[in-house]
């Protein structure tokens, strides 16, 4: 249970925010506004005040009792402001290289796709574990020492294992001894 003193002390935070957010949320609306597009500004400004409130302490020029003075305290927000800024810049980024990766694969796909279900049961039929080895070296292109990383495995029990379910997969799909292009497979058995 919350007691009168931590109270206290919490309604003097938010207070102290408040007078803060009522001196810098018009400016930094309007730093914002001439920096990004429309939709973008509310979900930062949010996202500045998100810190202001994390960090309250450490903005300068503001002290618990009156309400603070724009100049002393803007600059420092104004710095927050940017770092979100930059953060959703970054992140926008980030999604719209994606978009573009997954509109190219699209591009790039067959207009019939093959089918892969054999492959797929042959994938299912692996422990949990050897499948994720497998799709890890085989889909996201990691060497075991990476796939030892994500799995918690040593490099060494991920190349066993790797080699043990290739094998498996390998013999699931019929491909235990493949006939070489150019070769027989009766070469040099007599007919009698």
């Amino acid at each position: 249970m919350e007691s009168i003193a931590e109270h206290q002390m919490l309604r003097q935070r938010q207070a102290r925010f408040e007078r803060l957010a009522h001196a810098v949320a018009n400016p930094l609306h309007r730093y914002l506004v001439r920096r990004v597009t429309a939709d973008m500004v509310e979900d930062i400004l949010s996202d500045t005040m998100l810190v202001l409130w994390r960090r309250l302490d450490d903005v300068p020029g503001l002290d618990t009792a009156s309400a603070p003075d724009p100049d002393d305290v803007l600059p420092w927000c104004y710095g927050v402001a940017r770092g979100c800024l930059a953060n959703a810049r970054r992140a926008d980024g980030r999604r719209l290289r994606l978009v573009e990766r997954l509109v190219g694969a699209h591009r790039h796909l067959p207009a019939t796709a093959a089918d892969h279900s054999d492959l797929h049961e042959a994938l299912d039929a692996l422990g949990t574990l050897d499948r994720e080895v497998v799709q890890l070296w085989a889909w996201e292109g990691l060497a075991p020492r990476q796939i030892a990383e994500v799995t918690g495995l040593t490099a060494n029990a991920v190349s066993m294992r790797l080699h043990r379910a290739k094998r498996r997969l390998a013999a699931q799909l019929g491909r235990k001894n493949p006939v070489r292009p150019g070769h027989d497979g009766a070469e040099g058995r007599s007919s009698r």
